[in-house]
């Protein structure tokens, strides 16, 4: 289902809908990812892998696992944090009790970032002056809360300061963040607030089977943060629209089935003991594989054609990390070339509802971005879902520098491009599944406040 918001180019001629009364802009993104990072020649042995086996079918050279006691509620803080007053700064944790050695010493990712930074290594890659303007409203996107029950996005006002704000979660597993910027601009574009704080974030380190290999070598841990304000038609930053969708009855190609209601409802046996289902995370991908690249590919084609792009004015696609050959083969299909894909899973695996967000963050620190270019974001994700959104990207005031390695060693030392790390699958066998898990590393790009509006 296709959301117009504003036609522009080549297929403006097109019936326009009403324009909105006022535009909604992206303002800042960031991004953190825990710990050291998990390089494949660390992988357990028992797997029987090794790094050019991972490589070869991903496109993944590292991941970020959480540390013992860290939560999906502290990876959102941390990226949080660094889109708000004094957060860049190491900012108040609002007398949050962090448990463990993750939420605290993970590191940001900045221009040359490689697989992260340890504690105190990462150099702040973007200005860091905080807007001091009100957060209205936060949506979390994820499939891994802190617990079944609240949910944890208002714990996260709570820790963050905010105040009695509104605050919910959202369950599109992987597609979240671009689920989440779509009830974002509808909750700014229809003048409810004015500013809400979108994140997406994923633990799926405490979901993985230790046995299975398929998801292990491709899931970590991550959160990326963005800020989406008031702006005006035709601002850098603008959300154009957008393209979601559904498929239930695909609803057990990605799955954690137990720990739910159906599960407790479950018959309990004659001796009064009840069945669990399997709480480890599962996807079957040969499956996955297909409907990932069927469906992310109808949907960039449709936004296309709503926007009025040509496949080749798309000056940045960012798909969901999720492995290089569904990346890549989405890209081909739409018409777009690699030089145009951004990849960031190369360094951070598949970090679930945080992968776009990171992914941009990357990007833009590395000064890939410029202002008014036009991006393209898609992802796939359990349920099934699905959702595509086509912005131009915001104007910002960048300072660039440079991250370390947890190692100290640059980015790119370790034989991994940079850029096209993630877009060298080779011909291996069995597609991996789609999942979520990012290395060490944390990313904050934000528009300074008061910057004059086009």
């Amino acid at each position: 289902m296709t959301s117009e918001y504003a036609g522009e180019g080549h297929g403006a001629g097109r019936a326009p809908r009403a324009r909105p009364v006022r535009a909604v802009v992206l303002e800042a993104v960031a991004g953190w990812v825990p710990g050291r990072p998990v390089r494949n020649e660390e992988l357990p042995a028992e797997w029987g892998v090794d790094d050019a086996w991972v490589r070869t079918r991903t496109g993944i050279a590292g991941r970020h696992r959480a540390g013992p006691g860290v939560s999906t509620g502290d990876l959102a803080y941390e990226a949080a944090r660094l889109l708000l007053p004094g957060g860049a700064d190491g900012g108040d944790d609002g007398g949050h009790d962090r448990a463990g050695a993750g939420a605290g010493t993970g590191a940001r990712v900045g221009v040359g970032t490689g697989v992260g930074a340890g504690a105190g290594e990462g150099l702040l890659a973007a200005d860091a002056s905080a807007s001091g303007a009100a957060v209205d409203a936060v949506v979390l996107a994820t499939a891994t809360p802190d617990h079944p029950c609240p949910g944890t996005a208002p714990a996260l006002a709570a820790r963050l300061g905010l105040g009695p704000v509104p605050a919910f979660d959202i369950g599109a597993v992987c597609s979240g963040f671009v689920y989440g910027l779509a009830v974002c601009r509808g909750l700014v574009g229809s003048g409810l607030y004015d500013r809400v704080l979108l994140v997406g974030a994923d633990v799926y380190s405490t979901l993985l089977d230790p046995r299975d290999r398929a998801s292990g070598v491709v899931f970590g841990d991550g959160a990326g943060a963005a800020l989406i304000g008031v702006g005006v038609p035709g601002d850098p930053g603008e959300l154009l629209a957008f393209d979601l969708g559904s498929d239930g009855a695909g609803y057990d190609l990605i799955t954690v089935a137990g720990g739910g209601a159906r599960d407790r409802a479950r018959p309990r046996a004659a001796d009064g003991a009840a069945a669990r289902e399997d709480t480890y995370f599962r996807m079957r991908g040969r499956a996955v594989y297909q409907h990932a690249v069927e469906r992310m590919t109808a949907s960039c084609r449709s936004l296309l054609t709503t926007v009025g792009w040509d496949p080749a004015e798309v000056d940045h696609f960012v798909p969901h990390q999720a492995n290089a050959r569904i990346l890549r083969a989405v890209a081909q299909r739409v018409g777009i070339g690699e030089r145009r894909c951004v990849t960031h899973l190369d360094r951070v695996g598949n970090t679930g509802a945080a992968s776009i967000p990171l992914a941009l963050a990357d990007a833009a620190v590395r000064g890939r971005f410029r202002t008014g270019d036009r991006v393209l974001l898609t992802a796939f994700g359990g349920g099934l879902t699905w959702g595509t959104a086509a912005l131009r990207w915001p104007a910002v005031d960048m300072r660039a520098a440079v991250t370390l390695g947890a190692d100290g060693v640059p980015p790119g030392a370790d034989g991994v491009p940079p850029e096209a790390g993630g877009m060298r699958p080779g011909a291996g066998d069995v597609p991996p599944e789609v999942g979520g898990g990012p290395p060490p590393q944390l990313s904050n790009h934000r528009i300074p406040e008061g910057r004059k509006r086009a």
